[in-house]
């Protein structure tokens, strides 16, 4: 970043003050009568982090829960538009998902998020937005080798011939989490029950009633 661009960014932090409303989250929490959270998905390209945060919130808007979920390749539509796939719009992707996640959170809303995000640093820049108890970490834990055999995008297939650069699995890694609150295994278990398991965690930790 250039001194000017330093300097502009500096004034413009300086003027701006956080504007405290009189409707906060937790009253939105309350109208919702849930506990909002950021429940974030994480795992291989084909592990199944999509079709389960989609599963979770039909279930939970099937119990008149307030949710919304964001999905990696749709956020790119929109939202991410003009980033590609460096390392740094990489990051960019996952700030910028983070932030808006926190919206929807102080909105008193059960949002869910499916990215690959591999890199610790990232998913711990994330969660540090968040109270403790409002990031669930959720680790669709599901095989490279698994991950191959479906390839639904042909994308480990491209990746392995060479067309695709730095993909994650292959010549890019992914950093396990090393303690998430979800560690679900994609391999042994179908997307439904998988789901469920959610499902269970959330009711067992008060976000939803358990009926």
């Amino acid at each position: 970043m250039s001194s000017a661009s330093t300097l502009e960014k500096g004034s413009i932090e300086s003027n701006v003050v956080w504007h405290h409303h009189i409707v906060d989250k937790r009253l939105r929490a309350r109208l919702k009568s849930q506990k909002p959270c950021l429940i974030w998905f994480t795992g291989l390209s084909a592990a199944g982090k999509s079709t389960v945060a989609g599963l979770v919130e039909k279930k939970l808007t099937e119990d008149i829960k307030h949710t919304y979920l964001l999905d990696g390749d749709n956020v790119r539509y929109n939202l991410c538009k003009d980033l590609g796939f460096s390392e740094d719009d990489r990051v960019e992707n996952i700030r910028r998902i983070g932030e808006v996640s926190k919206l929807f959170v102080d909105c008193g809303i059960i949002t869910l998020c499916a990215f690959i995000s591999p890199f610790r640093n990232d998913r711990r820049m994330v969660r540090n937005l968040f109270e403790s108890y409002e990031f669930i970490e959720v680790f669709v834990d599901t095989s490279l080798e698994e991950c191959e055999r479906r390839d639904p995008k042909g994308m480990y297939k491209k990746a392995r011939a060479g067309k695709i650069k730095e993909f994650t699995g292959i010549d890019s890694p992914y950093e396990r989490p090393e303690k998430p609150e979800i560690h679900l295994n994609g391999d042994e278990h179908t997307p439904d029950e998988l789901a469920n398991q959610v499902i269970r965690y959330l009711q067992q930790n008060n976000y939803i009633l358990n009926h």
